[in-house]
Formats: C-alpha cells, sequence, structure tokens
C-alpha cells in the first residue's frame, strides 16, 4: 500500500502551496461500522465490497481517504500508510514474480468504471449503478478520497469489482483522515484503523441464465 506520507502533492511547475500546509495535525476517532466482501467468490462473478465508516469525533474530518491493498495469501501484514510502499500497483492488483512478463502486476480484481459510489436513501445498494461516482483517486496508488466528513456524519462506500484471478488473496483497507499524514484516523485505543479481507475465488464460473428479456444473469444453485 503506497504512503500516506508527507510532502506528497507538492504543486506541479513553477512551485505552490503543498497540500500539507492546510491539513489540521492531529488524531480524529474513525469507526468502521461495516465491512463487508464476500469470502467465496467465482471468475467473472461481479461484488461489492462495503465500508461504512463513522467520524465518531468532535471534530470535521478534513478528507476522508481510504486505502486498498491486494496481496497473495500469506503476504507479511501491512504497514502504516506512512512508511509502506504496497505490494501492487493498483488496489486490487498483485505482483507476479514471472521474470518474461512486461509488467510484474496483475490484476485479481477488475474495479468497475466510475466506482466507488456511496450508498445512501436515495441510492440503496440495490440500485447503486444509478449513483453518480465518489471516491476521486488520489496520488497515491490505491487510494481513494471522500472530502470532509463532519462529526458524528458517516459514509457507506461501495465498490464493485469482479475477479478475474483464481486463488486466494487478502484485500486490507487503512482509513485515513488526510492524505499527507498529519490528520491521523484513529480507534478508542489511538490505533490505526484497518482491516482485512481473505478471499477465495474459484476458477469455475457462475451458473448463467438468460431470462425472458434476454437479459443474462446468475441463476441459482440447481
Amino acid at each position: 500500500m503506497l504512503a500516506i506520507g508527507a510532502g506528497v502533492g507538492v504543486a506541479g511547475c513553477g512551485g505552490g502551496q503543498r497540500q500539507d500546509a492546510t491539513e489540521p495535525s492531529g488524531n480524529f476517532p474513525v469507526q468502521v461500522t461495516t465491512a463487508k466482501f464476500p469470502h467465496r467468490q467465482k471468475l467473472a462473478e461481479s461484488k461489492y465490497l462495503v465500508l461504512s465508516v463513522k467520524n465518531a469525533g468532535d471534530q470535521t474530518i478534513p478528507d476522508l481517504a481510504v486505502t486498498i491493498n491486494t496481496v497473495a495469501k500469506g503476504t507479511p501484514n501491512l504497514k502504516s500508510p506512512a512508511t509502506s510502499t504496497g505490494s501492487g500497483q493498483g488496489s486490487f492488483n498483485i505482483r507476479v514474480d514471472e521474470p518474461n512478463l512486461a509488467s510484474r502486476f496483475r490484476p485479481v480484481w477488475v474495479l468497475e468504471e466510475h466506482y466507488p459510489k456511496l450508498i445512501t436513501d436515495k441510492y440503496p445498494l440495490s440500485k447503486i449503478e444509478q449513483a453518480p461516482t465518489a471516491g476521486a483517486a488520489a496520488a497515491q496508488t490505491g487510494t481513494f478520497q471522500f472530502g470532509s466528513l463532519p462529526s458524528g456524519e458517516g459514509k457507506d462506500i461501495a465498490w464493485r469489482v469482479t475477479p478475474v484471478r483464481a486463488g486466494t488473496y487478502t484485500v486490507r483497507y487503512q482509513v485515513a483522515a488526510g492524505l499527507t499524514g498529519q490528520a491521523r484516523a484513529v480507534t478508542p485505543d489511538g490505533s490505526p484503523v484497518k482491516g482485512e479481507f481473505e478471499a477465495t475465488i474459484s476458477a469455475k464460473p457462475p451458473n448463467s441464465c438468460v431470462t425472458g428479456s434476454g437479459k443474462v444473469v446468475t441463476c441459482a444453485k440447481q
């Protein structure tokens, strides 16, 4: 997982104000109230990764950010965003050590276009395809930023991904209160706000059926 480290985002040619010049320094209490991602999956069968994040403190979070990182089973634990360099180029990619490959990074899941999106009363998960995109990709690999979050409020975030590589993988996430490392998201005991899912992707494709309207859907298991 690439760094959410100090000094990132200096303005382009000609200089300019650093991003960390306006980011407040301190700890911001955060709760992850929901974390869901299916443990068993099949190739080509799209699934949702859902995180619900709440500002449990008294101050507005400057810039809620979530960094996601995928590793093959057995990879050492995730480092903090301030020091980690990541194991794959992109949230749902892994590094494949095969010398004949032009690129060492290969996707395990493909993140669908316009995701992540926010789950709201107007756009529940059943209607989220109609929702606008959210979570602009930050300069850091695998990091998505969602803007400020007032005290007591939360955001329900969904990533829709399609598995394209069989195997067992660990998907790790970490929440930050800003992009430069000065505003830190913490649990009640002061620890980083992070978690992980283990998902096994079967090489067997899902059962598909065609409805009366001609739409291809996943069939119920016979």
